[in-house]
Parts: structure tokens; C-alpha cells; sequence
């Protein structure tokens, strides 16, 4: 491979990498099937770049096209490559889980929102709650006379603890 398709396929390798993790995956796709023509693909790094390009097939919604790639990868020379493509097959294949209406939360679309006039968006006004005030008892008028309760229950917890000694 010459230097200048090496060059070549490392910046459509980053581009199609790049794209993919910001969301752009017809850009990735488009970047990664060029960095395809570019490597032979029975390399460690062909197999790693066509693992991209499934994942960007399955992001932008292809995924047959996915599948037909994925399975061309699991009789790739490189192992590390055949193991992976082997268990991300797997996964493409798995049925699409059907979840009942009410797990599904509904976000509403803050653009919509935004068109409405100012003084026709809803806001709920903040009540303010008033701060808790402390009543101070003057101690003149609580009774502090002492009723000898605290004697009587003295005498009986000494008495069931003398009680359980014994036994």
C-alpha cells in the first residue's frame, strides 16, 4: 500500500469514526465504504473498519445490509474479528422487543413550545411558603410539681429486672 493510500484511508477511516459518534451515519457510512476500497479487507484492519461500517448500516436503519456484512465477516481470517462479528450477528438477529404504550415516556417537542408568545406559555406560579415560627411556652405556667411518677416507674423496672435475676 502506498503512502498516499495509506494517508488516504486513515482520513476517511477518522472521518467515518467521527461521524458515526456524532450521529451523522450517511456521512459515516459514505467515509467508511471508502476506506473499504482503500485496504484489503482480509486485514486485521479491513475487519475492524467493516465492523464500523455495520454498526453505521444498523444506526442509519439498514439493516439487511448490516446482516449481508456481518455475515461475510464471520468467516474472516483474523479471529478477534470472526468473534465479534459472530456475537453482533447475534444481536442484529434477536427479534425487536414489543413494549406495551404505557413503559414509553412521551417527550414533548420544546420547539413547539417555543413558537407559542410569551405571555401564552404556561408557568405555574411558585407559592411561597411562610417560614415556620417557633412559639416560646412561658415556663411560669407549666406545672412542675413533682407527681412521683418517676419514682413509681423506677420501682417497677427495678423490680422486673430483680425479677429476672432470681429466675
Amino acid at each position: 500500500m502506498s503512502s498516499f493510500a495509506q494517508e488516504e484511508f486513515t482520513k476517511r477511516y477518522q472521518q467515518g469514526k467521527s461521524a458515526f459518534e456524532r450521529g451523522q451515519y450517511r456521512q459515516s457510512v459514505k467515509s467508511l465504504e471508502d476506506a473499504c476500497k482503500l485496504i484489503p479487507l482480509h486485514s486485521r484492519l479491513g475487519g475492524e473498519v467493516q465492523m464500523w461500517l455495520v454498526n453505521a448500516y444498523q444506526a442509519m436503519g439498514d439493516g439487511e445490509s448490516a446482516i449481508a456484512l456481518c455475515q461475510s465477516l464471520c468467516v474472516h481470517p483474523h479471529t478477534d474479528t470472526k468473534i465479534q462479528a459472530q456475537r453482533l450477528l447475534y444481536i442484529l438477529k434477536a427479534p425487536e422487543l414489543q413494549r406495551p404504550k404505557e413503559w414509553m415516556t412521551e417527550i414533548p417537542d420544546l420547539n413547539a413550545q417555543s413558537s407559542l408568545p410569551v405571555n401564552r406559555r404556561a408557568s405555574s406560579p411558585r407559592k411561597i411558603k411562610p417560614k415556620r415560627q417557633i412559639e416560646l411556652v412561658d415556663l411560669s405556667t407549666v406545672n412542675t410539681d413533682d407527681n412521683q411518677f418517676i419514682w413509681i416507674s423506677l420501682m417497677v423496672s427495678i423490680g422486673a429486672i430483680a425479677s429476672f435475676l432470681v429466675l
